[in-house]
This record gives C-alpha cells, sequence and structure tokens, in this order.
C-alpha cells in the first residue's frame, strides 16, 4: 500500500451507512429492540385462533332430470347449455357435471369469500330466467347448497368384471346401509350404476275397448 492511499482514509459514509452507525452506537437501540420482542409475543397470545377456521367457499348442487335419456343425451342437450348458463353467473370459479342415464348433476363453486346467500339467489335467478332454453321433457332444477365442511372426506368404488350396473348398485345400496349405522357419519351418496326402476307396458288394443 502507498504512503497516498494509506493518508486517504475511510471513504465517506452514504446514507444508508450513516443511518447503520447511527442506530449501533444509539443507547435506545438495546430498549427498542425489547420493545419489539414484547410487541410480538403480546401480538402472538392476543391473536385469536381457531382448530378448524370456516372459510366460505359456497357450492351448490344442481340437479335435472331427464327420463329415459342416454348419459350421452343427457350431456349434450342438458348439461352443456346449463353449464354455459351457470358460468355466467357472477363469482363463479368453476363448473363441471356428472351424467347419469335421465339424470344430470351440476357442480357450482364460487371463489372464496362469496356470500352463500348471493351465491343462491343469482343461480337460481340465472336458471329460472332461462327456463325456456331448457329442452322439452327435462324437469326443473333442484338447487341444493353445500358448504366446504360437507365435502366428503372418503369415497368408496365398486367394481367388478362380471357385474353389471344394476347388481353394483345394490351392493353399495347394502353397503350404504351399514356406512350409516357408524357414528358421526352425516351423509352418504350413491353415484353411478343403474337403479331399479319398474317400466309399465300399456295393451292399446285393451285400452281402446
Amino acid at each position: 500500500m502507498s504512503n497516498r492511499e494509506f493518508k486517504s482514509g475511510p471513504k465517506r459514509l452514504r446514507l444508508a451507512g450513516r443511518i447503520a452507525r447511527a442506530f449501533i452506537e444509539s443507547k435506545l437501540t438495546p430498549l427498542v429492540i425489547v420493545a419489539a420482542l414484547f410487541l410480538g409475543a403480546f401480538s402472538i397470545f392476543e391473536t385469536p385462533r381457531e382448530e378448524e377456521p370456516q372459510i366460505v367457499v359456497p357450492m351448490l348442487d344442481v340437479f335435472v332430470r331427464m327420463p329415459g335419456a342416454a348419459p350421452e343425451e343427457v350431456a349434450q342437450r342438458v348439461s352443456a347449455p346449463m353449464e354455459k348458463l351457470l358460468r355466467e353467473v357472477s363469482g363463479v370459479e368453476y363448473v363441471y357435471s356428472i351424467n347419469h342415464p335421465g339424470m344430470s348433476l351440476l357442480i357450482v363453486r364460487f371463489y372464496v369469500g362469496t356470500k352463500q346467500e348471493d351465491a343462491v339467489v343469482q343461480t337460481y335467478n340465472k336458471l329460472y330466467s332461462n327456463l325456456d332454453r331448457i329442452p322439452p321433457g327435462v324437469s326443473q332444477p333442484i338447487i341444493k347448497s353445500r358448504s366446504i365442511d360437507d365435502v366428503p372426506i372418503m369415497a368408496l368404488t365398486l367394481w367388478g368384471n362380471n357385474y353389471e350396473g344394476y347388481r353394483l348398485r345394490r351392493i353399495a345400496g347394502e353397503l350404504e346401509y351399514s356406512l350409516k349405522q357408524i357414528d358421526d357419519v352425516s351423509e352418504t351418496r350413491i353415484i353411478g350404476g343403474q337403479p331399479r326402476q319398474i317400466r309399465v307396458v300399456l295393451d292399446t288394443q285393451r285400452l281402446a275397448g
């Protein structure tokens, strides 16, 4: 190091450096640190906490029946037009449908924080103001609300290579009855399969007589 460099001394501190040096050399710094620690501890103990906080996520189930229609026909003539209508409702995050023989289930979920009452009213008004767009033979939509607490926590799938839909649904019905006997079971639902139906065929000749 040359004598010139040695005599020049330390460089002048900028604003950030001067503030840091003043904070370090100040006698109030320990008091500020202690006060910050006490304030943090006080905030931890006084902040309300819940083991299971309630998060408002409105969800609606829309049931529509079209007796005698195949799932493909239900999806094309019922679910697709209704999904388009429901997506126009303010606050809807997503819509998806489940199609069964003669029935469609549309699940509508709104954004977090949307009021449950507003979601039901807006969905009801949207659907019932467009009943003229529902094809003939389709029942009026039934709207059921549910919350995030109603989301099922267990789903059981029954399948078998040599079992048809009707037989699997009967087995699911027996399983459902057993599950309902368990304490704290809120709700059970069977989705899919072929429910039992009774078909009445009238003799036109006898009716004419």
